[in-house]
């Protein structure tokens, strides 16, 4: 039985002898990481007007969505924005993860100190 895009259920189509695989078929863009200098760069050319967040967007081979959210959270920043969690905030924020998932680990390396040594003494 075929799926949805033509593909037979089995993994009988490989690239190589299926006739719907194409080498410009869309591949998932690789995950990449910007600079908060670039963010910003981006973000005050898309603020000036002069052009639309979509065409900055493809001038620089960036996703419109990814642009998109670096300017509500410039907002958010600058206090204009809506609901949402500023840089600082989210730092912070994730800062105090990394402490509690280490002081949660503190916590069981003394709890299996007291279990070792209260096994000891008896």
């Amino acid at each position: 039985m075929a799926r949805f895009d033509g593909h037979p259920r089995s993994g009988a189509c490989a690239p190589e002898r299926c006739s719907l695989w194409s080498p410009w078929a869309r591949r998932p863009r690789p995950r990449r990481s910007f600079t908060a200098e670039f963010k910003a760069e981006i973000v005050e050319l898309c603020q000036r007007g002069d052009r639309s967040v979509g065409q900055v967007a493809k001038d620089f081979d960036l996703t419109e969505t990814a642009v998109r959210e670096w300017l509500k959270q410039a907002e958010r920043d600058a206090g204009t924005g809506t609901d949402g969690l500023t840089t600082s905030e989210k730092d912070e924020l994730a800062q105090l993860r990394r402490d509690n998932r280490r002081l949660r680990e503190d916590v069981e390396i003394l709890n299996r100190a007291t279990a070792f040594f209260a096994k000891e003494t008896r």
